[in-house]
C-alpha cells in the first residue's frame, strides 16, 4: 500500500492574492469546483484580511458562505489578527491559519506588527481557537531568508516552532516565502524539527522563485514531512515580500509524488483542466513544468465536463 502525502491547495488564497486582475467570486468558486473534481481535499480558500490591503480577498465572507461539501473537505482560511479571526468565525470557519514571520521587518511589512506583537497575536488566536474548537495552524514565514534582513538563523525558527506548538497550535507550516532556500537548508531544518515535534505537526510551503521548490519539497519529504502547500498552475507570491514569485505548482508536486510511489488522491488529468480554469480567472498562461510537458503532447483537456 502506498504511503499518503497531503496536498494543501493554496491557489485560491496565496495564488490569487497578488494577481493584478481582480477575480470575481463566481470564477473563484469555479476554480474550487475544478480542484475538488481533481481529488483535492485540503484547501486554503481565502484570507480575512483588510480589503484595502488585499483587494483580491474582499469577498472572503461571500466565498466561505458558498463553499461546497463543507463536511468532507478540509477548508482553512488565513487570518492576520484577532479581527480577522472574528470575521472568519462569523462566517463559520472551523480552521484558521495565522502568519508569523521569523523576522522583525517582515512582520512589520506584512501585518504591521513587531515580532513580539505577532507572537502575542498568534498566542491569543491559538488560545481563542481552542475555546471555540477551531483548528489553528501557524505559518512561520521567511523561515530561511527574509527579503529585508537576509538569511534567518535556523535556531530562531526552531525556537519559534517549538513555542507555537507549545501554545497549542495544531500545525506549524515552515514557509520559504521568497523561494530562497535550498534542499540542504531544508533538510537541516527538518532534521531538527521532526525529532523534536513529530512530522505530523509540521508541513512545508515552498516557492519556486529559483526553480528549487520541488527539490526542497523532496528534501522535506525525505525527512518525514507528509503535508505540503501547493498552488494550482504555480500561482502566487506575497504582495508584501519583494522577490516572492510563484508557489510550487500543485500539478508538479502531485506528479513528483505519484511518480515516486506516494499517494496523493489527486488526478493529474483533472488537474490539467483545473489549470485551464485558473488561466481563465487571471487571463494569462499558467502551469509548471508538468503542464508544459502535457501541452507538448497535445493532450490537455480544455473543457470542464459537468459531473
Amino acid at each position: 500500500m502506498r504511503e499518503s502525502v497531503i496536498i494543501n491547495e493554496v491557489g485560491l488564497r496565496d495564488g490569487l492574492q497578488n494577481q493584478q486582475k481582480l477575480v470575481p467570486t463566481d470564477q473563484k468558486l469555479d476554480l474550487l469546483v475544478a480542484l475538488l473534481r481533481a481529488g483535492v481535499r485540503n484547501v486554503e480558500v481565502t484570507s480575512f484580511v483588510s480589503p484595502k490591503a488585499v483587494p483580491q480577498m474582499a469577498d472572503a465572507a461571500e466565498i466561505y458562505s458558498q463553499l461546497p461539501a463543507k463536511d468532507s473537505i478540509d477548508y482553512s482560511v488565513l487570518v492576520p489578527n484577532m479581527r480577522g479571526y472574528e470575521r472568519a468565525r462569523e462566517s463559520g470557519a472551523a480552521s484558521v491559519a495565522v502568519v508569523t514571520a521569523c523576522t522583525k521587518t517582515m512582520n512589520q511589512r506584512n501585518i504591521n506588527m513587531s515580532l513580539d506583537q505577532a507572537i502575542a497575536t498568534a498566542k491569543a488566536i491559538v488560545r481563542r481557537a481552542a475555546v471555540d474548537k477551531v483548528v489553528a495552524r501557524i505559518y512561520l514565514a521567511t523561515a530561511f531568508v527574509c527579503p529585508f534582513e537576509g538569511a534567518v538563523d535556523p535556531a530562531r525558527v526552531h525556537q519559534l516552532a517549538g513555542r507555537m506548538l507549545d501554545l497549542g497550535a495544531a500545525e506549524v507550516i515552515v514557509a520559504d516565502t521568497i523561494g530562497a532556500a535550498n534542499p540542504v537548508e531544508v533538510a537541516r531544518m527538518f532534521e531538527v524539527l521532526v525529532p523534536r515535534h513529530g512530522a505530523q505537526r509540521l508541513s512545508g510551503h515552498f516557492h519556486d522563485t529559483k526553480g528549487l521548490a520541488l527539490a526542497n519539497t523532496f528534501a522535506a519529504l525525505e525527512r518525514g514531512i507528509r503535508k505540503f502547500d501547493a498552488s494550482i498552475g504555480g500561482m502566487g507570491g506575497c504582495p508584501f515580500a519583494p522577490g516572492a514569485a510563484g508557489n510550487a505548482a500543485t500539478e508538479d508536486v502531485v506528479n513528483m509524488l505519484e511518480s515516486a510511489g506516494y499517494a496523493t488522491g489527486i488526478d493529474l488529468d483533472a488537474l490539467a483542466a483545473a489549470v485551464i480554469v485558473a488561466e481563465r480567472c487571471v487571463e494569462r498562461s499558467l502551469g509548471g513544468r508538468w503542464m508544459s510537458w502535457r501541452r507538448s503532447k497535445g493532450s490537455v483537456q480544455t473543457k470542464i465536463q459537468d459531473e
